[in-house]
């Protein structure tokens, strides 16, 4: 059988072909619901018992279980069903395969792990079934904004471990970054802008914020580094202010993302700001300023005791794989489960153009992270 021709390949194909946009990025767009539901009917067909509810309106999560013939360890494999906008693509829903690369909004991100998951299912069932444990299949909405369903399905289900089927090109990913987000105001006052007296400039207050962060993100640069993330991080990300040119302006307003490392504090980005914000005003009197948290996630990182990371490689390596031991840069649900208690890693299919205009996830690859799963399946109990 060709690679084009496997089962998890033609699910791959249904899957991008569904729009399943996040509808927090993108107002009005169609969200989770019809992909929730191809997935839930082909767990079922099957034979896996299958749940599906609504972690928001209209939004739900996919739990599909298969049961071993004997009591032994669960094992979840999760994916998030959700993608970003598809703005300048100009085909993102139709799935086209050229040169063993399969394009579309989601092909990587993540509907080829999230295809190959279901296609651990299917060579189990096909080949005899579970002989004994839990193999549990989640599908989560939102990841792609906040992770409603990644928080709503620790409510409720537990594993002796877990693999996140994220892109990591086949290697096993065992740590990733976190991130923060904080916003800063500067105020001034409003004045004619022939008026110096009587105004004071509140983005050139910014001005001094921004100095300062620069600081910092060049201290981050090159302080603690961790053997597989690196550095922590910081940016700019949006900025505003002032009304119209001949006045002076009364706020300015700031947002900026922080990189984290595993371990660091769930609030060190806003504890960073408020100090750089104390530091300005003893400086100067008149500056005004403050900030406040809009949202975060922690990084992640398994316990260096956990077994899990070894039997992975082994059970790719098994499959024809040369996966490393390495780390991400970008968040993921991982860090959802590990706080729940569950030891989790990332293995997925390499390809490339995460959040671009041209997405494609590589054939092969999606048909040997299945393969790789399974092997982890077997071996498991």
């Amino acid at each position: 059988m060709s690679l084009v021709a496997d089962p998890v390949i033609a699910l791959l194909r249904e899957l991008v072909a569904i729009d399943s946009v996040n509808p927090t990025l993108v107002p009005g767009a169609r969200g989770e619901t019809d992909i929730a539901r191809r997935l839930a009917d082909e767990l079922r067909s099957l034979g896996l018992t299958v749940e599906m509810a609504d972690v928001a309106p209209d939004r739900p999560n996919v739990v599909g279980v298969l049961e071993g013939r004997h009591a032994g360890r669960s094992l979840m494999l999760c994916g998030h069903t959700d993608t970003v906008g598809v703005t300048g693509m100009p085909k993102p829903f139709t799935p086209d395969i050229r040169d063993g690369k399969l394009f579309g909004r989601g092909a990587q991100d993540m509907k080829g792990g999230v295809a190959a998951m279901v296609g651990v299912a299917r060579s189990i069932v096909e080949s005899g079934g579970l002989e004994r444990g839990r193999l549990v299949i989640a599908a989560v909405a939102d990841e792609e904004h906040s992770s409603l369903g990644a928080d709503e399905l620790i409510k409720t289900w537990r594993a002796d471990a877990a693999v996140v089927t994220e892109p990591t090109g086949l290697d096993v990913a065992v740590a990733h970054k976190g991130f923060q987000w904080v916003a800063v105001e500067t105020r001034g006052r409003a004045a004619h802008g022939s008026r110096p007296r009587d105004g004071r400039d509140a983005i050139m207050r910014m001005g001094r914020v921004l100095t300062r962060l620069e600081r910092l993100e060049k201290k981050l640069r090159y302080g603690a580094s961790h053997d597989l993330l690196g550095s922590a991080s910081l940016h700019a990300s949006i900025i505003d202010g002032g009304e119209e040119l001949s006045s002076y302006p009364a706020r300015a307003s700031l947002q900026f993302e922080r990189r984290t490392l595993p371990g660091e504090p769930a609030n060190v980005a806003l504890t960073e700001i408020v100090t750089i914000l104390d530091e300005l005003r003893r400086e100067d009197a008149e500056f005004e300023a403050d900030a406040h948290m809009v949202f975060g996630r922690e990084g992640y990182e398994i316990a260096p005791s956990s077994p899990l990371p070894d039997a992975l490689i082994k059970a790719a390596t098994r499959v024809g794989g040369t996966p490393r031991r390495v780390g991400m840069t970008f968040w993921t649900d991982a860090a959802i489960l590990g706080s729940a208690g569950i030891p989790t890693v990332l293995f997925g299919p390499g390809g490339a153009g995460l959040h671009s205009t041209e997405e494609y996830v590589l054939v092969e690859d999606v048909c040997r992270c299945r393969d790789a799963l399974v092997e982890l399946v077997r071996a498991f109990n």
